[in-house]
C-alpha cells in the first residue's frame, strides 16, 4: 500500500470537521424549533428529537477525535502508539485515523476490558 499522505489525511479530516461542524448547526436548530400543540405530535416530536441528539453526541464526539488527531499531527505525536511508543501501521491510521494504539496495544486493551 501506498504511504499516507499527511497532507491528504489532514485535509480530510478538515473537510469531515467542517462536515460535523455544519451537521452539528442543523441538528441545534432543528432541537430549538417549537412543538406542535397536539399532544400525539408533540410526543412523536420528542421523540425525534432524543434520536437528533443522540446524532449530535455522535457527531461531537468525532469532532473531540478529529481534533485530538489534528492537535496530535501538529505536535509530531501522530502514528505513535501512546501506550509503547512504536509507529501505528499505515493501514490502521487509513482504515482509522482517530487511533491512539497500535494494534496489539488496541488488542490487549480489548482484552483486558473483556475481562470480568
Amino acid at each position: 500500500m501506498a504511504k499516507t499522505s499527511p497532507d491528504r489525511l489532514r485535509g480530510a479530516l478538515l473537510r469531515k470537521k467542517e462536515e460535523l461542524t455544519a451537521r452539528l448547526e442543523r441538528i441545534t436548530a432543528n432541537l430549538r424549533r417549537g412543538y406542535e400543540a397536539d399532544s400525539k405530535e408533540r410526543a412523536k416530536q420528542l421523540e425525534d428529537s432524543e434520536v437528533v441528539d443522540a446524532l449530535g453526541n455522535e457527531a461531537r464526539l468525532e469532532l473531540k477525535k478529529i481534533t485530538a488527531t489534528l492537535a496530535r499531527m501538529e505536535s509530531g505525536d501522530f502514528g505513535i502508539c501512546i501506550d509503547c511508543g512504536t509507529p501505528i501501521d499505515e493501514g490502521r491510521i487509513e482504515a482509522y485515523p482517530y487511533a491512539l494504539e497500535c494494534i496489539d496495544c488496541a488488542t490487549l486493551d480489548e482484552r483486558r476490558k473483556a475481562r470480568p
